[in-house]
């Protein structure tokens, strides 16, 4: 059985250590099962992102999609930021390297990231991620943070990184727009 663990730090997180089954031919690995989350919306989109080291994709957030994150390839710094006022964890930043971290091998962690809970990762070498969505391409629901505010504390472990124009753009936690900013009613069931 995988290990599905709630995270101790952000209310609605979930944290996946899949069952790996290996031989003389290689492994099988199963990294994503509906039954894992029960009560959420069903995933309808797989995403699949390619980035070279060195480079920092968020802080995005979402109020109406989750995602599920698994690093096939490569090393991921993930850090996420509860950004739901009124949540029992809002203002909490939790970190996770997924993938094949420095000096061991792949971890195969999975990630649930619910909605209003800022998301992004530092590619610590060239990866692989796939990741899936409870929701399709919304552009108006596509929304960021910016990824090195100081209230937020993120450690990267990367310095000087490659950044989007978009996620160059994102206002700090305390300019997001009232109308933008999510709340603890943001679905995490």
């Amino acid at each position: 059985m995988p290990s599905i663990t709630p995270s101790d730090r952000i209310d609605g997180v979930v944290l996946v250590t899949p069952d790996i089954h290996g031989d003389e031919r290689g492994a099988f690995i199963e990294t994503y099962r509906r039954s894992w989350f029960p009560g959420q919306r069903e995933m309808i989109q797989g995403n699949r992102a390619e980035r070279t080291a060195g480079s920092i994709v968020g802080l995005h957030y979402h109020l109406h999609q989750s995602d599920y994150w698994y690093v096939i390839r490569g090393h991921a710094r993930v850090v996420l930021h509860d950004l739901r006022q009124g949540s029992a964890t809002d203002g909490h930043t939790l970190m996770l390297d997924l993938g094949e971290v420095e000096g061991g091998p792949h971890n195969h962690l999975g990630v649930y990231i619910p909605p209003g809970v800022a998301h992004g990762f530092a590619s610590l070498s060239d990866l692989t991620l796939t990741y899936l969505v409870d929701g399709y391409y919304n552009p108006a629901d596509e929304l960021g943070v910016a990824w090195d505010d100081p209230a937020i504390g993120a450690d990267w472990g990367l310095t000087d990184p490659v950044l989007s124009g978009r996620d160059q753009k994102n206002p700090v936690r305390a300019d997001i727009e009232p109308m933008w900013q999510p709340h603890a009613s943001l679905r995490t069931t």
